[in-house]
């Protein structure tokens, strides 16, 4: 970044009331594009902190012509930095990485009233997003998710407009892959979700596998530091059988809520840890289910009205 540092304190109070309350507004859309990009709620965080930062910095801000691109192209270039960062680690990572959890209370009221699918933050999203280099994900996301032009994003990756017009084509076709085709009604995400959790907790080995794609896989993640499979399982049988050992015993706390913008639930099991559970559903069927466990990735985490 090359803006003009200067002393914020010098500017009238009125003004940085009014820059202060600009910021507020984008705040949520910038966690979403950080997040989006480095798959980490507390990274992300950082990132729109530091964002905040460096206009405070500046000399002049009320000259910046369009705050929300100016915004969305610094935070994009923060969290790629800490991206590229973030690959190398992980290739040291015990067992199956997967992102931390962007977990949402849905409120004691019927929850299914409150669902609605966030795509921008959806764990299929993200899950496929981990397959491409660090500038196609960020070149796809800031185009193709959160609107910005292939100029705008030339500034973030270094790359000339018509480069990031190839990389967000490229990405394109991986995630049009590997995203659910029909996604599901309200009224599907009730029944599964519901018959989901009954299943499990009842044991019911039959009626699991009824409500999994043929070809579901299971994902889990505990970064080596509590007990989780060690490798993907594929397969409704297989997955059922895992799940119903995870569940056996039956677990203290189970409660609804969104995860990465669509019903899922946490848990708190018999032995004390956390867990998240995303659930994504494809032509009526569950065809992921993902299970956070690291408990470096539940630190946000909380569970409504738990005593």
């Amino acid at each position: 970044m090359n803006e003009p540092y200067g002393n914020a304190d010098v500017r009238n109070p009125n003004e940085n009331m009014a820059l202060l309350q600009a910021f507020e507004a984008q705040r949520p859309r910038l966690l979403r594009v950080a997040y989006a990009i480095v798959g980490s709620v507390t990274e992300a965080e950082d990132c729109v902190q530091e964002a905040w930062l460096r206009v405070q910095r500046m000399k002049d801000p009320t000259g910046i012509r369009n705050l929300s691109a100016f915004l969305t192209t610094t935070v994009g270039r923060l969290a790629l930095n800490v991206l590229n960062s973030a690959r190398a680690r992980r290739e040291h990572y015990v067992g199956t990485w997967l992102p931390e959890p962007l977990v949402e209370d849905v409120g004691t009221e019927d929850p299914y009233e409150h669902m609605a699918m966030d795509e921008s933050v959806s764990m299929a999203l993200m899950v496929v997003l981990e397959r491409l280099t660090a500038a196609e994900r960020t070149a796809f996301l800031l185009h193709d998710v959160f609107g910005l032009s292939f100029d705008e994003i030339a500034g973030v990756v270094g790359r000339s407009p018509a480069a990031v017009r190839q990389l967000a084509s490229r990405a394109r076709q991986h995630v049009e892959s590997g995203r659910p085709r029909f996604a599901p009604t309200q009224a599907e995400q009730r029944e599964l979700v519901s018959a989901f959790a009954a299943a499990c907790q009842g044991g019911d080995l039959e009626r699991l596998a009824h409500l999994l794609d043929p070809q579901v896989v299971c994902r889990s993640d505990g970064g080596g530091k509590v007990r989780t499979s060690p490798r993907v399982i594929h397969g409704a049988e297989a997955v059922a059988h895992g799940l119903l050992v995870f569940t056996k015993g039956a677990p203290l706390v189970i409660k609804m809520a969104l995860v990465n913008g669509a019903p899922g639930f946490i848990i708190r099991g018999s032995d004390g840890a956390l867990s998240v559970v995303s659930i994504t559903i494809d032509s009526k069927r569950i065809v992921a289910i993902d299970v956070m466990r690291n408990p470096d990735k539940m630190t946000t985490v909380r569970i409504p009205d738990e005593t």
